[in-house]
């Protein structure tokens, strides 16, 4: 993700800026491989875009991918409708723009994403460039899901303390001084495919449960690797998978902070012996 959003706005900043409304433009159908719009809610989309692309394999296609990621941490839920309202704008009698109000929405959720990777929000998606609501544009939906709603979300945050070989009891500590604790085997893919590089390997098990919510901790933390892709890049190397003890707290805003992370080797015995402690003590 370090060189995706610096490729991204190179090819659009000027475009977007100089795109003329009265300009001749053609339907076309929005290509199978364009994995990013894939399920956007039509299948039609106009050329040239918003972005001032005109060929589809050239231009629409490669700088679509170069979104996947952010896309990806789900950093806020019309992401894609906003993004792809630029580059595969829906083919109607007239031109329909993002409102002034999703972009914010998106921006307020996304741009703390993108400061994690070192970007800032780009100045050609200044919010005031779109149409007001009273337009006809793409609106913000601004009520959250009834199963989102109250849940932990993950975040932006300064890396984990990565402690290896620790003594059973400062593990013990840490189950006791954090709001939860959990095993989870992360995998790094080896190359790059589109696909995540990091999930989550197989079932999370609680240790202390805390907030977390059994139905959503895997994709909680799934999310934490594809935001925090530089501290997720120091726990697990290319092609690998590491089973880790993660403990961390939920903070007032809601949001999840892994605080201390201990790798769970095969020889280490402090953890098995702290973990068989913490189930005795709960007993």
């Amino acid at each position: 993700m370090a060189v995706f959003f610096t490729v991204a706005l190179m090819t659009m900043a000027c475009p977007l800026l100089a795109f003329d409304m009265g300009q001749s433009t053609r339907c076309v159908a929005i290509p199978h491989k364009m994995h990013v719009c894939k399920d956007v809610g039509y299948s039609e989309m106009r050329l040239p875009n918003f972005l001032g692309h005109s060929s589809l394999e050239s231009e629409v296609v490669p700088h679509s991918e170069d979104w996947r990621p952010l896309l990806q941490t789900g950093c806020h839920p019309q992401a894609q409708a906003f993004l792809c309202s630029l580059i595969a704008p829906v083919c109607l009698d007239t031109f329909i723009q993002p409102c002034r109000s999703l972009c914010v929405a998106v921006r307020e959720s996304c741009a703390p994403v993108l400061a994690c990777q070192g970007h800032s929000w780009p100045d050609v998606l200044d919010c005031d460039r779109f149409p007001a609501e009273e337009d006809m544009c793409l609106s913000h939906h601004g009520k959250p899901g009834i199963f989102s709603k109250g849940l932990p979300k993950s975040a932006c945050q300064n890396c984990p303390y990565v402690e290896e070989a620790p003594e059973s009891k400062t593990i013990l500590d840490s189950f006791c001084s954090h709001d939860f604790a959990v095993t989870a085997k992360l995998h790094r893919l080896r190359l790059p495919t589109g696909e995540p590089e990091f999930e989550i390997e197989g079932r999370v098990e609680f240790i202390r449960q805390g907030p977390l919510l059994p139905y959503d901790t895997q994709h909680l933390l799934q999310q934490w690797l594809l935001i925090n892709v530089r501290c997720a890049r120091a726990l697990v190397r290319p092609g690998r998978s590491q089973l880790y003890v993660l403990t961390g707290s939920v903070q007032h805003d809601g949001t999840l902070s892994l605080t201390r992370v201990f790798p769970w080797h095969r020889k280490d015995a402090n953890i098995a012996v702290a973990f068989r402690k913490w189930k005795h003590h709960r007993s």
